[in-house]
């Protein structure tokens, strides 16, 4: 059974002779009393904040729990970011490179038709001089075939005697004197 303050005021002791004097204990009674009922009111006090610190700590646990998944997760998503980046990363460069190795295969395509294309303007340049030589050097040779044998035709008028003239001549073309 517990003691109350107020069974402590309350408390009778039996009357005997050559007993305590009886206004001390009543005195001391009093004090007692009054100590107990502050460490009972104490006490109380100390259970209602016990009960409020484990009502914190109970939400504060809930809160951590909840970060500690937030946290897990920003984590993951971090991970999740990162790979999904070099992959796309990855990808670019793949096409780049790709895309480069098909401008560089132009290129040199290009520059194959080009060198096939030189080649054969110089050889058509060649074949031009060489056919411009042979046509001049005909030429020369019809001159000086006219130039050594002129043609008695009436219906040249003297036109193979102009083809036979002197073109070192300052004075112009004309017939020879």
């Amino acid at each position: 059974m517990r003691i109350t303050p107020l069974d402590i005021r309350n408390h009778v002791f039996p009357r005997m002779i050559g007993g305590y004097a009886r206004d001390e204990v009543d005195a001391f009674l009093e004090m007692v009393s009054e100590d107990y009922e502050a460490l009972v009111r104490e006490a109380q006090a100390l259970r209602e904040q016990v009960i409020r610190l484990e009502v914190q700590v109970e939400k504060l646990s809930s809160n951590e729990a909840i970060l500690q998944e937030t946290l897990i997760t920003a984590q993951q998503l971090s991970e999740d970011l990162k790979r999904t980046a070099v992959k796309e990363a990855e990808t670019v460069i793949g096409e780049a490179e790709v895309k480069a190795e098909k401008v560089l295969d132009a290129a040199h395509r290009r520059a194959t038709r080009l060198a096939g294309d030189l080649r054969e303007m110089k050889q058509l340049r060649t074949r031009l001089a060489a056919s411009v030589r042979a046509t001049i050097d005909t030429h020369l040779g019809l001159l000086d075939a006219l130039a050594k044998d002129p043609p008695d035709e009436p219906a040249l008028g003297g036109s193979a005697a102009f083809l036979a003239t002197d073109s070192s001549d300052p004075t112009g073309p004309g017939p020879k004197a």
